[in-house]
């Protein structure tokens, strides 16, 4: 039976690709800290998932949706880098390693872009300390130099699919008539459907010359306003208040979270997919949120 290795596999995204690589007869064993799964701290049951795996795909990081402080940030830095480590040190001690390995990166790589997209070839790195967890996370998974496995880094974008994620908060602001435009309205938003992501890392596992860097974001990016009005008209809702930033700076510290969430513009477009040869199913965000909401 093939085998795939999902590490930091729990979480909304997680679950989904263990679904779906169940429904293609894979065997899906999952690294995690919740005890029915395989311990980050269990070195050796690590190695031998991986032996003879076709695919192993890292997750695994603290969540960014929480305020700042010098505790969160971090282990926010070291759930990326040290699980990255385990995995890189249990790949090189393996007789018979993955084929392929996918580690999650971030769009949020790339500075503030209200003037133009950001591609692989020509994004401009940014700044701060979302940007340095990025780079770090990149840096230690590619310092290790592996031969017989593959490594491709995905650049994620915000990731929008069915029963979690974003969604949920983005859904009951609208409900609530708090869906108007959030800061200036003119960042962008890039994201990508939950299935595409899914598309993306087997389209990526039959490309067997490709490495390397990928954005991993749907095609046609919107704005701020555009998100926001189309949620409205999918959820019906025709009235949304606007948030300007010192009233989300003011509400991040009540609800524990940080305005960069919600207010860098991220303007990635997916170029090297999309030369590669890569059709997304959901091009959209309108098709995109029919797909979510109208369940």
């Amino acid at each position: 039976m093939k085998k795939v290795i999902i590490a930091g596999g729990t979480g909304f995204i997680g679950d989904f690709l263990q679904k779906r690589f169940q429904e293609l007869g894979y065997d899906v064993i999952i690294i995690s800290r919740q005890k029915q799964h395989i311990n980050w701290e269990d070195r050796l049951s690590i190695q031998r998932a991986l032996e003879g795996a076709e695919l192993l795909i890292n997750l695994a990081g603290k969540s960014v949706n929480c305020r700042y402080n010098e505790k969160n940030k971090q282990e926010i830095m070291n759930s990326r880098v040290a699980t990255t480590k385990i995995l890189g040190e249990a790949v090189q001690s393996c007789s018979n390693p993955p084929e392929l390995w996918i580690n999650s990166s971030t769009a949020t790589i790339y500075r503030h872009a209200e003037d133009r997209p950001m591609t692989e070839a020509e994004g401009e790195i940014g700044s701060g300390f979302s940007v340095d967890v990025a780079t770090k996370w990149e840096d230690t998974f590619f310092s290790y130099k592996l031969p017989e496995t593959r490594q491709i880094a995905l650049r994620i974008a915000i990731v929008l699919g069915k029963g979690g994620g974003v969604m949920t908060p983005y859904r009951n602001l609208v409900r609530f008539g708090l869906g108007g435009i959030q800061g200036s309205g003119k960042q962008m938003f890039s994201w990508i459907h939950i299935e595409d992501l899914f598309q993306i890392i087997l389209f990526l596992r039959d490309k067997k010359k490709l490495s390397g860097v990928f954005n991993c974001s749907a095609p046609q990016p919107v704005t701020n306003r555009a998100l926001m009005n189309k949620l409205r008209h999918e959820m019906n809702a025709p009235i949304g208040l606007p948030a300007p930033k010192w009233l989300l700076e003011i509400g991040s510290v009540f609800i524990q979270t940080e305005t960069e969430l919600v207010l860098k513009s991220r303007w990635v477009i997916p170029d090297r997919l999309e030369r590669e040869g890569y059709n997304f199913r959901f091009k959209t965000l309108d098709h995109t949120l029919q797909d979510i909401l109208n369940v």
